[in-house]
């Protein structure tokens, strides 16, 4: 069956439907990892939007469970220049045809995804729908697309309920704004008992729980959205407790105390994202997905100080608070793009929960 991908600007590409028939608009954004398909299916932090594969052979290796980040895919739609026919891997249990089948997410193969990437980068990330409808009124769609937003969408892919993750060592209270499950595992294979606490969680639930730690997640859309989660934020600013966030955790942190979020013209996507440690001048490679970025100008720097900074484009890429036992970062360290390069900072968390 023939699809379109209508885009925000007016192009139009038509390719293969893959996946589920059904009609979606989305935010278009483009992920440049070359593997990793699966771990970017199930990552929360694509809710709301539809995801563009650069490399142009996806589904290679088919479906492996055991690598799922959550217990469903998250974007709402998927596209691809070529999905394999034929997965080669003794861990497969699944084709991705059927999983987006499964899970009811339309997708289009079969287009130039390099000058849809292209397009992306020199005009910005932007909306588009995915349709089967071969006669379908462009004057019609295009407003419809200049009307969506993600929206708050932090809401749709948190735990109804809080879970542990029984260990013997300092016990983490991990607030799940979109949790990727190897953060909870990376804490817990170093011996943390995990308590995951929905996103809207009080902060005196937390607090009266006595945590040696916390650790706030990454998760979708715009951070300024997550003003209800900010205020909580706030007040567990407020305690002694050691705090380590990653991405959007990152974000709601520094707009806690008073900094300025921004979104970015395509934002990073990917696994081979070069970031440097400002304290040591190390640079790491990093795994990324994020669109907004914090806004070092409006950075009051009595209460933190850059510590991350992205080698391509200079953006910041994470913080140091001085007068707290808080640090946060942008990229993933729990996603193993180096492969092991920036796990040490889980280990770091640990140490501050040790002198705590």
């Amino acid at each position: 069956m023939k699809a379109f991908l209508i885009l925000e600007d007016g192009t139009v590409f038509s390719g293969i439907s893959i996946g589920s028939g059904r009609e979606i608009i989305s935010e278009i954004v483009f992920n440049t990892s070359m593997t990793g398909y699966l771990e970017v299916l199930t990552d929360p932090s694509y809710a709301g939007q539809a995801v563009v594969m650069t490399y142009p052979l996806i589904g290679n290796y088919g479906i492996c469970y055991e690598d799922i980040e959550s217990e469903r895919p998250w974007p709402d739609g998927y596209i691809v220049r070529e999905l394999s026919r034929i997965s080669g891997n003794f861990r497969s249990e699944n084709t991705i045809q059927h999983f987006l089948e499964e899970h009811d997410i339309p997708g289009i193969s079969g287009i130039d995804t390099r000058a849809l990437t292209k397009i992306l980068r020199e005009k910005g990330t932007m909306n588009g729908m995915i349709t089967t409808n071969e006669d379908y009124k462009i004057e019609e769609i295009l407003p419809k697309l200049a009307k969506y937003s993600t929206g708050k969408v932090v809401e749709r892919v948190t735990c109804r309920e809080k879970y542990v993750l029984e260990g013997d060592g300092a016990r983490v209270a991990l607030l799940d704004l979109g949790i990727k499950r190897n953060i909870a595992r990376s804490l817990n294979r170093r011996g943390c008992e995990v308590t995951v606490y929905p996103a809207f969680t009080k902060a005196e639930e937390i607090i009266a729980s006595r945590p040696d730690g916390i650790m706030l997640s990454n998760g979708p859309g715009d951070p300024k959205e997550c003003t209800e989660i900010i205020e909580e934020i706030k007040k567990l600013y407020r305690t002694d407790i050691p705090i380590f966030a990653i991405c959007l955790g990152h974000q709601l942190m520094a707009l806690a105390n008073g900094a300025d979020t921004y979104k970015m013209k395509y934002g990073h996507r990917g696994g081979n994202h070069p970031v440097k440690d400002l304290q040591t001048g190390r640079v790491y490679i990093s795994s990324q997905n994020h669109g907004y970025v914090v806004d070092t100008e409006r950075l009051d720097e009595s209460v933190a100080v850059p510590a991350f900074v992205n080698v391509n484009d200079g953006t910041n890429e994470g913080l140091r608070y001085t007068e707290k036992n808080i640090f946060t970062v942008q990229f993933h360290p729990e996603a193993c793009p180096g492969p092991l390069d920036s796990g040490y900072l889980f280990d770091r968390f640990l140490n501050m929960m040790e002198v705590n």
